[in-house]
């Protein structure tokens, strides 16, 4: 586990101090009486106790966060001013400064864009564990100009995650979801090195059924890392479901769903078919993996479970993983999405804020933002 992370403590008293805290209020927003609101402020009220903190400690406060992908240019739709709002209602007296990624030396990671957002701060703290695998300038370059500081989510954050891989309370049973298989091939070898079982689903399995020489018809495949596959399941340490519900090839699905009927098959899918979910004897096996776990890592669902026809599976994982004695970790973007779906955010013991951010840490035990904190030598 890497050295520890600077916390509060070595700012001082910060009576008075301009503190500068770049956060990721990244969040989700839709129209209300054609005007956007905050859709979903999980990653706002996950920064309250520090904000409310540093106003009992006489601090003024300045928030700094990307929204979207203006791509280094200012476009009015990408505006945090529904962001602004929301906080101002959770926080009152909070500054929040304007889109980061309105100015192109943010991604860039230019030290000029850098230091120009720390000008009149006294001090510096990240509390934005979702981007803090950017080696971007709001998260690199203020650690080397200010006193700096780790906030205590984000320290929750990484010692949570890397807790779970280091010294967890075994059977350590790791769920792994999502549509590419080479988004998810690196952190699914990590975890077969850590963990005693890593359950595979969504989109990816079908890669790994069909390096096992199962017909997968029209389903999701990669067959550069068929091969990548079949050397994880020879590890011994791969769940991959062993039935499936889908569509017939051509046949809608998503949010909004269809008519067409569902499709179950066992372990081949025939031509002319695409698995879109696991079934109900994969969704048993896993639970029953789950309930005997003693530590619980989950990411990603396991099907198109926007599409209610197909949530069944990624229902029956988020309320075994609610239920389980063992100790919960979720993190993911679509993971938190799944457990918010099914009102299970408080039955969980840890909802990671960070999406990337989480997996790259469980990858690699590192990110870009938690080295510049670390070696940070002002005000030290």
């Amino acid at each position: 586990m890497p050295a520890q992370l600077p916390g509060i403590e070595r700012l001082g008293d910060l009576n008075g101090k301009k503190v500068l805290v770049r956060v990721d209020f990244n969040t989700p927003v839709h129209l209300v009486d054609g005007r956007l609101e905050v859709a979903d402020d999980f990653r706002i009220r996950a920064t309250l106790p520090l904000l409310e903190d540093l106003k009992s400690r006489g601090a003024l406060v300045a928030c700094m966060t990307h929204f979207g992908r203006p791509n280094g240019k200012v476009v009015p739709e990408f505006s945090v001013e529904p962001v602004r709002r929301r906080l101002n209602e959770l926080c009152d007296g909070i500054q929040l400064l304007e889109n980061l990624r309105f100015n192109p030396g943010e991604e860039a990671n230019d030290p000029a864009f850098g230091a120009s957002l720390v000008e009149g701060f006294d001090c510096f703290i990240n509390e934005a564990f979702g981007a803090s695998h950017r080696a971007h300038a709001s998260i690199m370059i203020p650690p080397t100009l200010l006193p700096s500081a780790a906030g205590p989510n984000l320290q929750k954050e990484v010692s949570t995650l890397l807790g779970a891989l280091e010294n967890p309370v075994r059977p350590f049973v790791a769920i792994v979801g999502g549509a590419k298989v080479k988004d998810k091939l690196a952190i699914t070898k990590v975890l077969s090195q850590k963990a005693d079982a890593v359950i595979v689903g969504g989109g990816m399995a079908y890669t790994f059924e069909f390096a096992e020489g199962r017909t997968i018809g029209g389903s999701l495949f990669d067959e550069t890392n068929v091969e990548n596959c079949r050397e994880l399941l020879a590890t011994g340490k791969i769940r991959i479901p062993i039935d499936s519900r889908g569509l017939e090839n051509g046949q809608p699905f998503g949010p909004d769903g269809g008519i067409a009927p569902v499709q179950s098959f066992g372990e081949d899918i025939p031509e002319g078919s695409m698995g879109l979910d696991i079934g109900t004897l994969s969704a048993a096996m896993f639970v029953e993996e789950i309930l005997n776990a003693g530590t619980i890592l989950w990411n990603g669902p396991m099907g198109v479970f926007e599409d209610t026809r197909f949530a069944t599976g990624t229902e029956a994982i988020a309320n075994a993983v609610a239920t389980s004695k063992g100790f919960s970790v979720v993190g993911g973007g679509d993971s938190v999405a799944a457990i918010q779906k099914f009102h299970l955010e408080n039955e969980v013991d840890f909802v990671s804020t960070g999406g990337g951010a989480s997996l790259e840490l469980v990858e690699l035990g590192d990110l870009p933002g938690l080295r510049a904190l670390r070696d940070s030598k002002v005000g030290a």
